[in-house]
């Protein structure tokens, strides 16, 4: 595929006559599996996330905006390349409207013809860095400082484990090109206790990379991908036990103080007026390891592997002094996806022409408090489940998950069943949506009357939003069908040095199994 060519833009609107050569700096913060109800800002009763209340009183809140898929890989795949997962091929055919994503046997990643952020912000003088995981694909041709990254610490793959190293290896934490360590050898997790220090790693690697880019007088894109609310849930010994909400919320509250730790240091770096920061998360919380171990989705229905709202609406916040109003409550419906476009149009730079691009450009809602007329789709693997216009969302399938795996205890939607809405066989409502209204009814428990004015009003504009969208629609080759045991982290680059290499098995492709 050809690539586009990136045609600079005016910065005007942000920075004035010197923007064009002083691009603001970039953060991205996305949480792992944090809901829309974990933050005070967002009504959770212990109010134990000060400071990113605070980042909220100081920018703007963002009520409705979403992921792209209520699963980790697929949503990381969308915010980086601006693209629904459906087109980037961050989804499965193995089965209809299954959740895939990237363990450590997964034979696919992120394709080369998908042009990421960080490749793009090169084009502009960016140095980027990644910290945390990354979940694009763990071989080597999906290495993220092949795909425009120019620094990394963290790891491929969930923090699963421990394992034996013999029927599975232990997943790798990487600096740059080479691995230095594994988890639960080299960089512990107790499981018993909780306690594990990564986020006061991944802390002081953001606070060392800013300084670094501000000493350079480089701008700088660091996205800040860390994994402490996914379970297992873990913090570092001075949090733990100072939650009301137990060891998950003792996570939320390092982060939420690394987080202040972060923004604080741009302050007094004096670089916070150019420096462009929000904060969201890849997907719902996982209700089906709370209380213990998940958070909380506040009134929406459901949680992560869902397309009800509580899979998909996210926690969501823009800081910029001077820049964004103080105080900002935003109804624009945004997307993760959106992120791409932003920084691109932060950056000056003109998003890819030779090709769909599923986000748009937020400044407008950040900065002018305008409300952009766009759509919100729900996908879960291939196929669109819902969708979004207005304040109306109309489920054209619905299913929590199988009867099978529910009977094994795998709740999604704890408590919350709501009959025919919440189906644990995949039904098919095309010739008559489930249609909400999300203002009146956020938990999506009363279906409007078929019959009703109201419905058949609201129908008539999402019938041709979605006959829209599907006439476009060419989905990519999906990259998460294949699975096989020999491609596992058993003897990544920088491993011989370690004396940390492992003999992996016969290759041995198969269909991955997706249950849900």
């Amino acid at each position: 595929m050809a690539r586009a060519v990136l045609v600079p833009l005016c910065l005007c609107w942000a920075l004035g006559p010197a923007a064009a050569s002083a691009p603001p700096n970039l953060l991205l913060l996305l949480m792992d599996d944090m809901g829309w109800g974990d933050l005070g800002a967002f009504g959770e009763p212990s109010k134990e996330t000060p400071n990113l209340d605070q980042m909220a009183s100081e920018g703007m809140l963002f009520l409705d905006f979403y992921t792209a898929n209520p699963l980790c890989s697929p949503s990381r795949a969308a915010l980086l390349t601006g693209r629904l997962p459906v087109r980037n091929g961050f989804y499965t055919t193995n089965a209809h409207a299954r959740n895939a994503y990237t363990p450590q046997d997964i034979v696919g990643g992120i394709p080369d013809s998908e042009l990421l952020l960080p490749e793009l912000l090169k084009k502009a003088g960016y140095i980027n860095k990644i910290i945390g995981k990354w979940h694009l694909g763990h071989r080597p041709q999906f290495h993220p400082l092949k795909h425009g990254f120019d620094e990394w610490f963290g790891s491929p793959n969930c923090h699963f484990g421990p394992f034996d190293n013999r029927a599975l290896p232990n997943i790798p934490v990487y600096r740059d090109w080479e691995m230095i360590g594994r988890y639960y050898e080299d960089f512990k997790i107790d499981l018993k206790t909780g306690e594990a220090n990564l986020t006061q790693i991944y802390l002081q690697e953001a606070l060392d990379f800013i300084s670094k880019q501000q000493a350079s007088q480089q701008p700088f894109f660091l996205y800040w991908a860390i994994d402490a609310t996914h379970a297992p849930v873990y913090a570092s010994k001075q949090f733990l036990g100072t939650s009301q909400r137990g060891l998950y919320g003792d996570a939320v509250r390092e982060i939420d103080d690394s987080i202040g730790k972060i923004l604080k240091h741009l302050q007094k770096l004096g670089i916070s007026e150019n420096t462009f920061v929000f904060f969201t998360s890849d997907n719902g919380a996982a209700l089906i390891s709370a209380p213990k171990q998940g958070g909380s989705n506040g009134r929406f229905l459901c949680g992560k592997q869902t397309t009800f709202e509580g899979g998909m609406r996210e926690p969501a916040i823009a800081w910029w002094p001077g820049h964004i109003p103080a105080g900002g409550v935003s109804h624009q419906l945004g997307n993760v996806m959106d992120l791409f476009t932003t920084s691109l149009s932060l950056a000056g730079l003109e998003p890819p022409s030779d090709r769909q691009i599923d986000g748009i450009d937020l400044l407008p809602a950040i900065l002018q408090g305008k409300l952009i007329d766009r759509p919100i789709f729900y996908y879960r693997g291939n196929e669109m489940m819902a969708v979004r216009v207005g304040l109306y969302k109309a489920h054209y399938w619905t299913w929590s998950n199988s009867w099978e795996e529910y009977s094994k205890g795998i709740d999604f939607c704890p408590g919350q069943n709501v009959s025919g809405v919440t189906t644990h066989t995949q039904e098919e409502h095309t010739n008559l949506p489930l249609l909400f209204h999300l203002g009146r009814d956020p938990g999506e428990k009363y279906p409007l009357s078929f019959t009703s004015d109201e419905y058949q009003r609201a129908m008539e504009r999402i019938s041709a939003t979605v006959q829209q969208h599907k006439a476009t629609m060419v989905p990519g080759q999906p990259q998460l069908n294949v699975c096989d045991k020999a491609v596992m982290n058993w003897s990544p680059p920088g491993c011989e040095k370690l004396g940390k290499c492992l003999k992996p098995p016969k290759s041995d492709p198969k269909k991955c199994f997706w249950p849900h």
